[in-house]
């Protein structure tokens, strides 16, 4: 079975002809949301559909799909993720990595200090925040900067960083 990964939100119908919109969370859109593409509703079980048209909107991108003639059919898809398969990810220039790649990895401090595992990246503006969630204590949310991130081994599954002075809360 493969694995999917998400490419944006479903969030709400536009007209009555099928086409939905779709809130896009993927760094490559253009790439994405082609006309003959498949991308799968994350629905149980998977539901593939072939993008017939694209569009923009207001900030979000509008899609119709193939044999998709109505809003009653596109309905059940409001709220849903859209999805793609493994096989549709490119490869990432040097220093490009995909959340699964981050999510999961051990990040150790300057001092040697495991700090905890990556388990969810937030995207509240101009860069990524890693969520490292630690026992009894409030999340760690690291920025992944250059000036933080100091480096990302995915052979072992490890990433080194220097944490900001004040960042890490402990009075808790």
């Amino acid at each position: 079975m493969p694995d999917y990964y998400d490419i944006g939100t479903i969030v709400n119908t536009h007209g009555i002809r099928g086409e939905v919109r779709v809130l896009v969370t993927t760094d490559f859109p253009a790439d994405r949301f082609k006309v003959g593409n498949t991308v799968y509703v994350a629905t149980s079980p998977k539901t593939a559909l072939t993008i017939q048209s694209v569009r923009e909107h207001k900030g979000l991108t509008l899609l119709t799909f193939k044999d998709y003639t109505d809003i009653n059919q596109v309905l059940p898809f409001k709220g849903k993720k859209l999805q793609v398969t493994e096989t549709a990810l490119q490869p990432l220039d040097e220093g490009g990595y995909y959340y699964k790649d981050i999510i999961g990895l051990t990040v150790i401090d300057e001092q040697g200090q495991t700090l905890g595992k990556v388990n969810e990246i937030l995207s509240p503006g101009p860069n990524d925040v890693w969520v490292i969630p630690r026992s009894g204590k409030s999340d760690i949310l690291l920025p992944f900067l250059k000036s933080v991130v100091q480096s990302i081994d995915l052979d072992q599954k490890v990433a080194h960083v220097i944490v900001p002075e004040g960042l890490i809360d402990d009075a808790d």
